[in-house]
């Protein structure tokens, strides 16, 4: 028996949660995905509230992953201790609020979804991500595991891709916000791609206005950042997973932009 999971990328402010409650389940129907998970992480821009949680679980999603703006919004931390089906990142300080994997009892068996963060060139030092993969896939017993890895560089994710290969179902990468041509399965039978992409405005820069973005890149006394505005789009990934092994047997591609009429 397969089980299809769709994995979509980056929400990015109210344009972006405005396409997941548009579209997320009409996605999920198109693509016959089982489950889905959603990064959230910038549904505020920075962070997301408790209530835009809510919105993109009442949308379809089944799990929430977060990232380096986890507590970008300080309402939220409540929020992560008492809900289980949103995780920050696992290598995070043991002290941090909430949890960074989660256990889904389906029908195919338990299905393992592990949230990383990566070190290069991130402002913070989390825990080393690779060990912490280690230490928790000897907590975990189950064949179905997916692991997100929020980072900046394309090299770190790929590592952690080939580290994992053959031992989880899939390994996508978050947080840079432009989708990656890279959508594979590995040598072992893992799925994998560098970037989902981002869910939020098509004409912008990761989703914010492209006059702030210029400006901060030009040296000029910048604003506040603020989403663009405009036709908005929905980068996503499908893997296909056989239940008897855990390992990857497709992966594609499956984006949603507004150009797209049966999006409804």
């Amino acid at each position: 028996m397969d089980l299809r999971v769709l994995c979509v990328g980056d929400v990015v402010g109210n344009p972006g949660m405005d396409r997941i409650r548009r579209s997320l389940r009409f996605l999920k129907r198109k693509t016959g995905a089982d489950l889905v998970i959603v990064n959230g992480e910038n549904a505020s821009v920075v962070g997301i509230t408790p209530e835009q949680a809510e919105d993109i679980l009442d949308a379809g999603a089944d799990v929430i992953t977060m990232g380096n703006h986890t507590f970008g919004k300080r309402e939220i931390v409540s929020y992560l201790d008492d809900s289980p089906r949103i995780i920050r990142p696992a290598n995070y300080a043991p002290q941090a609020p909430g949890r960074g994997y989660c256990i889904l009892e389906t029908k195919w068996g338990d299905v393992a979804v592990i949230d990383l963060i990566g070190r290069c060139n991130m402002d913070y030092g989390p825990d080393n991500p690779f060990l912490m993969a280690e230490k928790l896939l000897k907590q975990i017993n189950t064949k179905l595991i997916f692991v997100e890895f929020h980072a900046e560089a394309t090299s770190e994710k790929l590592a952690m891709g080939y580290m994992l290969d053959g031992r989880v179902s899939a390994v996508w990468g978050t947080h840079t916000h432009v989708p990656t041509a890279d959508i594979q399965i590995l040598p072992k039978g893992t799925g994998y791609v560098t970037d989902l992409g981002m869910t939020g405005p098509v004409h912008s820069v990761l989703g914010i206005r492209p006059e702030l973005s210029i400006a901060k890149f030009r040296g000029d006394l910048t604003s506040r950042y603020q989403w663009a505005d405009g036709p908005t789009k929905m980068e996503a990934v499908l893997f296909t997973i056989d239940t008897k092994t855990g390992l990857c047997t497709q992966a594609e591609r499956v984006d949603l932009t507004d150009e797209d009429s049966s999006q409804r």
